[in-house]
């Protein structure tokens, strides 16, 4: 693996740097599914937050939930869109960072905050890592690819980048595979997918993305894309942001555009040895990182 690229990915973002808790996050366990179940008992999903009978629980998974105020969000990812963000609550909560946190000292975030803390965390410790983005099979629900986040970072005794699920450690969640080192033909990257639904690998009905209202087939493989091809250049934004020209042409592209996107994720099936070529659009294709969405129009 070119130097280059592993030292690009050591570096951290707006969404990954941990600032004076970067210490503190580096002291945490080093290995990894430890530091996963650590880290996903200080999270409840909102999507188990939202489900009024997980809520009437004193005992489940993420702790007595009936202790959880009525009043918080069931989305916090716009209140704690860093990993900065997310530690700072945690502690603000409750400085004893471990897995005996109590629901309502955790916070409400979806895979995408796992991942980017994941990948900070990561970092801290000196590792060159990335959040990706796309769809997973395996969290399938009738014949759905639903869109994911998870974290890859390279291992040196390995020499290869490992794929890495924080979200999915739970106790009841049994895939079949290692978590802490995903098959690679198990996760659809935004690329993937989207090619995919272009040369119809897949059918529209069987990639979603759970935005509101959920998009589906190519609309919701060009969400991922961008979200992946902006993760892969340390830029891991919200998913209410996307690029603007797209979002003023509720996602209708002409086939000109399309062919460009399909260059774009053709170079992305394999961001190492295509770095030089995505990094070049980055810096050249301001359209492409021109957000819209949330306050940003």
């Amino acid at each position: 693996m070119e130097k280059r690229v592993l030292d690009f990915y050591k570096q951290t973002s707006l969404y990954t740097d941990l600032g004076l808790y970067k210490d503190f996050m580096k002291s945490l366990t080093d290995n990894i599914d430890e530091l996963c179940i650590l880290q996903r008992m200080q999270i409840i999903h909102p999507i188990a937050y939202s489900n009024p009978n997980i809520r009437k629980q004193k005992n489940c998974f993420w702790g007595d939930m009936t202790k959880v105020p009525i009043t918080r969000l069931n989305y916090e990812d716009d209140l704690f869109p860093t990993a900065l963000s997310m530690i700072s609550e945690l502690l603000r909560k409750d400085n004893n960072y471990s897995i005996y946190r109590k629901a309502e000292n955790k916070i409400h975030v979806t895979c995408r905050g796992e991942a980017i803390l994941l990948a900070a965390t990561l970092k801290a410790k000196g590792y060159s890592a990335r959040v990706r983005s796309g769809f997973a099979p395996y969290i399938k629900y009738d014949g759905i690819s639903y869109d994911h986040w998870i974290t890859e970072y390279f291992d040196e005794s390995k020499d290869r980048w490992v794929l890495v699920d924080a979200d999915e450690h739970c106790p009841d969640h049994e895939m079949g595979f290692d978590l802490n080192d995903i098959p690679r033909d198990k996760f659809i990257f935004g690329a993937e997918a989207y090619l995919g639904m272009r040369n119809k690998k897949y059918k529209t009905e069987e990639i979603y993305y759970a935005s509101d209202p959920a998009t589906l087939g190519l609309k919701a493989s060009l969400r991922c894309l961008f979200y992946d091809f902006h993760s892969l250049m340390n830029d891991e934004i919200i998913f209410l942001h996307l690029p603007k020209y797209i979002q003023d042409k509720g996602f209708e592209l002409s086939e000109e555009e399309y062919q460009e996107l399909d260059k774009l994720a053709t170079l992305m099936l394999n961001p190492d040895e295509n770095f030089n070529e995505l990094l070049k659009i980055w810096n050249n294709e301001s359209k492409f990182r021109i957000m819209s969405g949330a306050l940003n129009t």
